[in-house]
Parts: C-alpha cells; structure tokens; sequence
C-alpha cells in the first residue's frame, strides 16, 4: 500500500525548521501533500496575519523537492481535508502531543485508519520569533525616522 502523507502548516516566513518537517515526514512516506494554511484560517485560528501571502506561500512549498503535491488548507477541520485527500499519515509538530487537540486528532484519524506522526519542531527557529524581530526592527526604523526628522 502507498503511504500518502499529509504535512500541513502555514510555512509563513520560510525558515529550516519547515524545510526539516517536510524533509522528516518524505522519508516517512511515498508521496506526500504538504497542506498550506489559508490565510482566512490562519487569521481566525491563530489571531495571525502572514506576512507572505497564500499563493506565494504555496509556490515555495510546491518548489521543495521533498513535496510532491501542494494543496490550500481551506477547510476548517482535518477530517475535513482527510475526506478530499485521503491521505494515510498525517504529519504534526510535536508541541500537539498529548494535548486535547491532538489526542482528539489521533482518535478521529484512527476511525478512519490514519496514523499520526508528530515530529520535533526545530527550536532554534520559528516564525513567531521571525515575526518578533520583524517587529522589533520595524520598531527600531520607526524610532529612527523620527530621531532623523527632529534632527
């Protein structure tokens, strides 16, 4: 049997630590969908605005050369995208494990004959810290311009 993998994520500002989850869950499967979050979901799940836009973001996930097919998460649940994809591993960062989301997820998975896969997020990067030094330069630039205007 193929093993169809599903990685979803937002993969907003591109960093290794995307890049090790798609490159961990191909080794684990024989094709494999990477899920993009929309940015209508990711602004109502997550109170987040990505700073890369849905079709660019898709674009460089397509583009890596562990991803086989690119899909939009547009639909408000996992059960939702199983029944489009029907994929047979789902791929999840290892911070779901144990929680109520994930062990809900593992149990509507196992219904259907899912096996869930959680794997180590790379701690040394992540968009929230991205988005934190964005922030913080942005902040910095502001302080400036107005320093440079009072000169």
């Amino acid at each position: 049997m193929i093993r169809i993998g599903y990685a979803a994520g937002a993969y907003d500002l591109f960093h290794v630590g995307h890049l090790n989850i798609l490159k961990h869950a191909k080794s684990a499967c024989d094709y494999l969908i990477a899920g993009v979050v929309s940015d209508e979901l990711l602004i109502s799940r997550k109170k987040v605005t990505p700073v890369i836009p849905l079709a660019e973001r898709m674009e460089i996930v397509g583009n890596i050369r562990y991803v086989d097919q690119v899909v939009a998460e547009d639909l408000s649940s996992k059960m939702e995208m199983w029944e489009r994809l029907r994929f047979t591993t789902f791929f999840k960062g290892d911070d779901w494990r144990g929680t109520p989301q994930g062990l809900a997820l593992e149990q509507q998975f196992a219904e259907v004959g899912v096996e869930v896969v959680y794997f180590p997020y790379t701690m040394s990067t992540s968009s929230t810290a991205l988005r934190r030094a964005l922030a913080s330069l942005e902040a910095g630039a502001t302080v400036a311009e107005h320093a440079v205007a009072r000169g």
